[in-house]
């Protein structure tokens, strides 16, 4: 059986899906941008913004299913420009303990909806 979990603390899709479908107990979020859920503006003032925004929504979205990072057993990274790694990185890591870290991937793409540099997914468990 799934639940659907959705919240107003992060931006709503932009499409046929839902910010996270738990199953069981394991939930599957929905990759997150760097879309500011009050404004609906994407917030793209530098790297480090767009993802702490991409990270805070993916918070709000944990949150919605009584979760943390900490719940958090695998990531996926997707970003328009490897360069941009080192940065991307540093803001991703600030948020998880480095000994209980997730697993990851992180995958450079041609092109992200809205054209964005970021966007990230998780899957994770109670």
């Amino acid at each position: 059986m799934k639940k659907i979990i959705t919240t107003t603390k992060a931006p709503a899709p932009i499409g046929p899906y839902n910010q996270a479908i738990l199953s069981g107990n394991t939930l599957y979020t929905s990759g997150q941008i760097a879309i500011n859920p009050a404004t609906g503006e994407l917030v793209l003032d530098s790297i480090q913004a767009e993802t702490t925004q991409v990270m805070n929504n993916m918070k709000e979205v944990l949150a919605a299913a009584d979760m943390t990072f900490e719940n958090v057993v695998k990531t996926s990274i997707f970003i328009s420009d490897m360069n941009q790694f080192g940065e991307i990185n540093k803001v991703y890591g600030s948020y998880f303990n480095e000994e209980t870290a997730p697993a990851r991937e992180t995958v450079e793409v041609a092109n992200l909806p809205k054209f964005v540099n970021v966007e990230i997914s998780m899957i994770a468990i109670l």
